[in-house]
């Protein structure tokens, strides 16, 4: 198991390494952490089309309740054309109902684990110690969502 800091460098060949098993989705969608050049070309090539943020997709966190900055940052100019590509399929009507579509999946399972369980930083070290915590951090999850699930 190889690691890294950054999931960019191993993108493609996740998604890619369920083609045996469970067979590859028609649609990726992934934040502005994942946009890489090869990695989208290489889903592109297998079938898959990556819908990757490019710049934030929010201007202001609602939450953020900092002062705004003295001057504003320039925008960042999108000059690679595959970039400029992925902006507009984005910024279209249908990929925005697409990408808001990660706001119903997986996004707020990290949100809860947070601000709710109160995770926010593993506390032992080595693969197998890590895995361990998150192991105990998923299943405190799960008991917690069957437990509201049951009072509903």
């Amino acid at each position: 198991m190889a690691t890294t800091p950054s999931d960019q460098p191993t993108f493609a060949a996740t998604l890619l390494g369920m083609e045996k098993t469970i067979g590859l989705p028609s649609t990726v969608l992934a934040d502005a952490g994942f946009a890489n050049r090869e990695a989208v070309a290489e889903l592109e090539a297998h079938g898959v089309e990556p819908l990757v943020a490019i710049a934030k997709t929010q201007p202001h966190r609602p939450y953020d309740f900092r002062p705004p900055p003295a001057e504003p940052k320039p925008q960042r100019r999108i000059l690679e054309p595959w970039r400029l590509a992925m902006k507009a399929k984005l910024e279209t009507e249908r990929g925005k109902a697409r990408y808001k579509k990660r706001k119903q999946t997986v996004e707020p399972v990290f949100g809860i684990i947070k601000s709710a369980i109160g995770f926010t930083r593993f506390h032992l070290r080595g693969i197998e110690k890590v895995l361990a915590e998150w192991l105990i951090v998923a299943l405190a999850y799960n008991c917690r969502r069957l437990r509201n699930l049951r009072l509903v």
